[in-house]
């Protein structure tokens, strides 16, 4: 089901009898898509390991970065340092 903030507010009976059929409800503000409620005690698909998502390691063949201290010591340096 899709429910605006004002189906929430006028209409929240038919809601709750979504979330009471094990129904997601999507709920759309102006339009888009703010957040999904689930019903208590749904089976829901588990994200993945932070490790599986591509961006993971994607800054590990760096060689400026290999050594961590220095690069943050380097960042934290004030700008009359770099003139």
């Amino acid at each position: 089901m899709k429910a605006t903030i004002l189906d929430l507010r006028r209409q929240m009976s038919q809601v709750l009898k979504s979330l009471d059929h094990n129904e997601p409800v999507t709920i759309l503000h102006r339009g888009k898509k703010k957040a999904v409620l689930y019903p208590a005690g749904a089976a829901r698909s588990q994200p993945g390991a932070a490790t599986d998502h591509p961006a993971f390691g994607m800054w590990k063949k760096r060689a400026d970065l290999s050594d961590v201290g220095r690069h943050v010591r380097r960042l934290r340096k004030g700008r009359h340092n770099a003139i």
